[in-house]
């Protein structure tokens, strides 16, 4: 009988410092490859726009010849494969950002990819941990669970019995992204001379993008996160039903994330979380206040709450999971945010948000008005919110005003915060669907650990209790 090794992966004893740094490629080299590959995505593309509106020649259903040459194009897109599927997947969850033609076609991309084979699904597990599958686990599953752009996830059982699952990054996609987000910026950059082009800002999307992905790609960074979001979670010893998944750093490697298994069902699975009799509104509350301390007090924090990353699990808790897009404010962003929540829900001084928008630059020396007389304007504009209840309030018509406003200012925002202002369009599918009474804005439990004082005070005021 032959003994199980002992498996130590290249991060049991910690993940080294050098592993979390990024490392992206230059986003403007463009060598033969990014050639040879271009012929083949201008085909690809030409070819599928065509096809589409072709369709809605020969198979007239109401729909206009744009839409159905968009929807010919996101199917083009899902032929080139992950690179292409990811930059489908922002136009369509950032529906402000872009037409409604282009991001509703651009929805196909949210639904998982192809997996990919299973023989180098093992391949690179073996590679990583220095064993074959068949020692490392007591049992794998061949069958993947879910795919995304970058990797896929099975199902496995620990040699000491405990459920868990091992994401494994694809083949060669760090390669391939890189060289199809070259080819993406040289097209942006050329659109970029154009009135749409620039409306759209495709460069900036695709320069985010590059950085992104590279972010995405560096899986020492991501269980290194999500370990930290996972402790920081309980930090305040007030958030028992919140959770994410537990790290096995003995089982993961720079390709490789091994951790706990959690079985439950995603946040928009609306119908089966009534007829389980679950609280939605209470879900939200315990979600949202574990998010937003993560924003403003922890630092890293989950940069995409869709709805297959967030679960309500059978044990009644909720977690958050895949951190393969986090954030962090700068702090003077992450003191202006306090500022505007702290005015808005718990002190209504609107001049201190102006005073802190100057210290900040984003308001220009220039901009007349006193920092009481622009805290008047703001208060005029927010107030009439703190009333209406999620069901009646567009957040997404909310951000694209605030975006608007910054660039009145001259200003640009910076990536992390369109990422915070990208998860409360998340927050209000999910209140609209599950608690539309709801007013999550003037929640003080949501400030509880953020300004514990003021919290308080205010919830004496108002005759509540600050727990969930």
């Amino acid at each position: 009988m032959t003994t199980a090794p002992d498996v130590r992966g290249p991060f049991a004893d910690g993940v080294p410092t050098g592993a979390l740094a990024v490392h992206a490629p230059a986003l403007e080299r463009f060598g033969p490859l990014e050639v040879v590959r271009s012929a083949w995505i201008g085909l690809v593309i030409g070819a599928s726009v065509a096809m589409g509106a072709l369709g809605r020649v020969v198979r007239p259903r109401g729909r206009s010849v744009g839409t159905c040459a968009a929807e010919g194009m996101v199917r083009g897109f899902v032929r080139l494969g992950p690179t292409f599927v990811k930059l489908g997947q922002v136009i369509a969850s950032s529906p402000g950002l872009f037409p409604p033609w282009l991001a509703d076609a651009c929805l196909v991309c949210l639904d998982e990819v192809p997996h990919f084979d299973v023989a180098a699904v093992r391949r690179v597990i073996a590679e990583d941990l220095g064993h074959p599958v068949s020692q490392i686990f007591r049992d794998f599953d061949d069958a993947a669970l879910s795919a995304a752009s970058i990797a896929q996830v099975h199902a496995c059982t620990l040699r000491d019995g405990r459920a868990a699952v091992v994401k494994v990054q694809r083949p060669d996609i760090a390669r391939r992204m890189n060289t199809d987000l070259r080819i993406q910026y040289v097209i942006a950059r050329l659109l970029h001379h154009s009135d749409v082009g620039r409306r759209l800002n495709l460069k900036d999307v695709i320069a985010d993008l590059h950085q992104q992905a590279n972010e995405e790609l560096n899986f020492a960074l991501e269980a290194s996160r999500q370990s930290r979001f996972r402790t920081n979670v309980s930090a305040f010893g007030d958030n028992p039903m919140m959770t994410a998944p537990d790290v096995y750093f003995d089982y993961c490697g720079p390709r490789v994330i091994c951790m706990e298994r959690l079985f439950g069902i995603p946040m928009d699975d609306f119908d089966e979380i009534k007829r389980r009799g679950i609280d939605g509104e209470l879900v939200l509350r315990r979600g949202a206040k574990a998010w937003l301390e993560a924003v403003l007090v922890h630092g890293p924090f989950h940069g995409d709450l869709h709805a297959g990353n967030v679960w309500v699990l059978d044990d009644g808790r909720t977690a958050f999971l895949d951190f393969g897009i986090m954030g962090e404010l700068e702090p003077d962003w992450r003191d202006l945010a306090a500022t505007l929540l702290r005015t808005f829900m718990l002190e209504p001084d609107y001049p201190r948000v102006i005073a802190r928008a100057r210290a900040i630059g984003l308001i220009p020396p220039g901009v007349p008005g006193t920092d009481a007389e622009l805290g008047a304007q703001l208060q005029f504009v927010l107030e009439p919110l703190a009333h209406q209840a999620a069901g009646t309030v567009d957040l997404g018509e909310l951000v694209q005003a605030a975006l608007s406003l910054l660039t009145q200012f001259g200003t640009v925002a910076p990536r992390q915060l369109l990422l915070v202002a990208k998860q409360f369009l998340y927050l209000e599918r999910y209140v609209k669907a599950l608690a539309p009474d709801y007013v999550m804005v003037t929640d003080v439990l949501m400030l509880k650990n953020v300004f514990p004082a003021e919290a308080e005070a205010r919830a004496r005021q108002l005759g509540v209790e600050l727990v969930a």
